[in-house]
């Protein structure tokens, strides 16, 4: 009995305990179910979210185009590979979802990947030892194009993924990279405390329009089931990316590619500290080209030795080339007489200020007329125009009037603006020609458009127009601004003959600048380089050699400016040494751009320049349309033994300047040589060929990975070497000591 009632009272304490618990968790379900909520989570949207898939969907960066719609730079899909090597991702799977042979993977990846098998089985290992669910491959793995990523796929190997990303690209490499600038992928947190992957600009503009250029993601989502397959009802939502806009610039990629070349000449050649060059239309203020030297490469931005661009962010004395302001202020007041004589050689207004000195030691010509003096680039004249004959307080009010009190208003980051430096009465004088006082080259091209535009000065600027790439709509064109007419008509066009006179009369000191087809009118600098110890550095290279020049200087259609800072003038010599590299910028830039813009020229007899409309020759056999280039003076290169031309470097009806490579692919082709090559060339070769390009050096190739004559295919690896031309006589030298000591040796021996 006792027992019994033992086992009834635990029983009713079961029981009860029981119906407790069954109440609590009743409870629990109805309250629950009526609230539709668990510790404040709404299951709804829970359970919603389990089986909602979102998945971004990536924009595109805009482009950035030339002004006639060639690609600068572009997003290049490209994909980065990894590698599941966790086999828990197979289970309850009928095919393996993870690396299962480590080995076989490795060996059949190698090949398409350009790299050793030890590498990748090494990577694939570490990740199965240590337990990681996935691995990646380093910079072997990353910017694989579509091609090499369809190969791969097609070997069916389980465990290896993708996912696509796009780099940004530069299909002319060394090009106005100063304008352009560069953009490079950077991790973004998103509000969701996500790591996001995007492009952002860094410099030029891909920094400044980087807010336009930057597209907006979309995505899309759907509800699935616990295998990840789509209901039937998914209740799909898709909002489609906003791509970056277009934008297309000022810069004209033909003229801009020959700039580049020319500089790229003048660079090996006399190696100067700096160059600078700028292109424009005078009548609307569009820069067409625009250079500086030392540049880089945006594909691949590494030691990098000058960031800024010194056509606008380096001010400096601008030496002789200010004179065509003095003379511009001197001759608008009515108080000029060019058939005046003055006294050349020295000019010092008191006894306690330094006498200033013609640029011959302070020789002079004698007694000479100011025109004559403004051809022989006279410190004199000019020093004698502002102290007495207009006043310093007049010529201040046209320096303020030119703006070189103020920036040019480009449309590019980074704009520094020069100083007028006008205290004393000597800085008063020696700003009359170009010492003391600073500017940029920008401001001084801005400054000039009055002189080649009849008076109306216009403001600088590289940004055309910006374009929405989905609907081709116009979103913002730039029209030429006129910010002021410091100068008269008349005034402008007694200016241009004056700098007729600097470059075509006997007197000039622009001589070296004359072009064959086409006047020029131009003034010459000679600029001092200050020396951080104090007053200016000697030596008959420390100068910043530059000209300013127009043309036709009638009604000019084109100025340029070129300045070339400390270059080695052992090659050269004559009165003018110093304008040897500047003249043989501007000279082969000028003469050929005029061309090309089907400017009338406004010389006598035309001489026959090589500027060549690209005609149809797809299709016809290669010995034909190399006869057809050959004959017009073109440097063709022919890729592959084929009979027929399947494809052409230059689009029909394209203009193509000297120096420009055509290459002509045959319907078989082979590897050409490529030595002596520019990287722009090889470039375009690789776009041709879809071809995995990895050059090291800058300068031109001087060995190639694939040799002569080897056939090709869609994304082979071409390995290149470049080096500049200094290197290259560098190398040159010690090749021939080395022959010369090994030929003593033999000798003894």
């Amino acid at each position: 009995m006792k027992k019994n009632k033992a086992t009834h009272a635990m029983a009713g304490v079961l029981m009860l305990v029981f119906i407790v618990a069954f109440l609590l968790v009743t409870g629990r379900f109805l309250y629950i179910q009526a609230s539709g909520s668990v510790e404040g989570v709404a299951l709804d949207e829970w359970a919603e979210n389990v089986r909602t898939s979102s998945y971004t969907l990536d924009s595109e960066r805009g482009k950035i185009f030339d002004k006639n719609g060639m690609t600068l730079a572009y997003d290049m899909p490209t994909f980065r590979m990894y590698a599941i090597v966790d086999k828990r991702f197979s289970e309850n799977t009928e095919e393996p979802q993870h690396v299962a042979d480590p080995d076989g993977t490795a060996e059949k990846l190698a090949p398409l990947l350009n790299t050793e098998k030890s590498y990748l089985l090494e990577r694939l290992n570490y990740g199965i030892d240590t337990g990681k669910s996935q691995v990646e491959f380093g910079s072997i793995g990353k910017g694989i194009s579509l091609q090499v990523k369809d190969d791969i796929e097609a070997l069916g190997l389980p465990g290896i993924k993708f996912v696509k990303e796009n780099v940004r690209y530069y299909p002319n490499g060394i090009f106005a990279s100063h304008i352009i600038g560069f953009a490079r992928e950077t991790e973004t947190e998103t509000e969701e405390g996500d790591i996001k992957q995007e492009i952002s600009g860094v410099t030029g503009i891909e920094r400044e329009m980087d807010d336009l250029l930057r597209g907006t993601d979309g995505y899309i989502s759907y509800q699935r089931d616990i295998y990840n397959k789509k209901l039937l009802d998914p209740n799909e939502v898709i909002s489609m990316p906003d791509n970056g806009d277009d934008v297309y610039l000022t810069i004209d990629q033909k003229i801009q590619t020959l700039l580049e070349d020319v500089m790229t000449q003048v660079e090996d050649k006399y190696e100067p500290e700096r160059i600078t060059a700028i292109v424009m239309n005078p009548k609307t203020g569009e820069i067409v080209a625009m250079g500086n030297r030392p540049s880089y490469n945006p594909n691949n931005p590494l030691d990098v030795k000058n960031w800024y661009n010194d056509a606008i962010s380096t001010p400096f004395e601008l030496g002789s080339t200010m004179k065509m302001f003095t003379w511009s202020a001197a001759i608008d007041t009515g108080v000029y007489d060019g058939g005046a004589g003055y006294k050349s050689g020295t000019y010092q207004i008191s006894d306690n200020i330094r006498k200033v000195s013609d640029f011959n030691n302070g020789k002079g010509w004698g007694v000479i007329s100011y025109d004559e003096g403004f051809a022989r680039s006279s410190n004199v004249a000019a020093g004698k125009l502002v102290w007495e004959v207009m006043g310093p307080d007049t010529f201040l009010e046209y320096l303020k009037a030119f703006d070189f009190d103020k920036s040019s208003g480009i449309d590019l980051p980074g704009e520094v603006t020069g100083k007028i430096l006008y205290n004393w009465p000597l800085e008063k004088i020696t700003t009359s020609f170009g010492q003391g006082s600073t500017a940029t080259p920008i401001q001084l091209m801005k400054a000039a458009t009055a002189i080649a535009n009849d008076g109306k000065m216009v403001k600088p600027y590289v940004l055309d127009k910006i374009v929405d790439p989905d609907t081709g709509d116009i979103i913002e064109k730039h029209e030429p601004e006129v910010v002021g007419e410091p100068i008269s008509k008349e005034t402008a066009q007694q200016v241009r003959e004056l700098l007729v006179s600097a470059v075509q009369s006997e007197h000039a000191t622009g001589s070296r600048f004359n072009l064959k087809d086409y006047s020029v009118g131009g003034k010459t600098g000679t600029a001092q380089i200050p020396d951080p110890d104090g007053g200016y550095l000697v030596g008959s290279e420390n100068y910043v050699f530059s000209f300013l020049g127009m043309a036709p200087a009638d009604d000019p259609e084109l100025m340029m400016y070129v300045s070339v800072k400390q270059p080695n003038l052992e090659f050269d010599s004559g009165i003018e040494p110093g304008s040897a590299p500047v003249s043989f910028i501007f000279n082969n830039v000028m003469e050929n751009a005029l061309h090309y813009l089907d400017i009338n020229p406004d010389k006598g007899e035309v001489t026959d320049i090589n500027v060549f409309k690209m005609p149809d020759l797809t299709g016809k056999s290669v010995n034909a349309a190399k006869d057809v280039l050959t004959n017009a003076g073109m440097n063709t290169a022919v890729i592959g033994s084929g009979s027929k031309v399947v494809a052409i470097s230059v689009q029909e009806g394209q203009k193509v300047l000297p120096n420009e490579r055509i290459l002509l692919l045959t319907d078989k082709p082979t590897m050409p040589s490529i030595i002596g090559w520019s990287l722009r060339d090889v470039l375009r070769l690789g776009e041709m060929l879809n071809l995995d390009i990895e050059p090291i050096g800058n300068g031109y190739v001087v060995s190639q990975s694939i040799a002569e004559g080897q056939s090709l295919k869609a994304n082979d690896y071409l390995g290149i070497e470049l080096k500049t031309p200094k290197e290259i006589r560098e190398l040159e030298a010690k090749d021939a000591d080395e022959a010369d000591e090994n030929a003593v040796a033999d000798t003894f021996e």
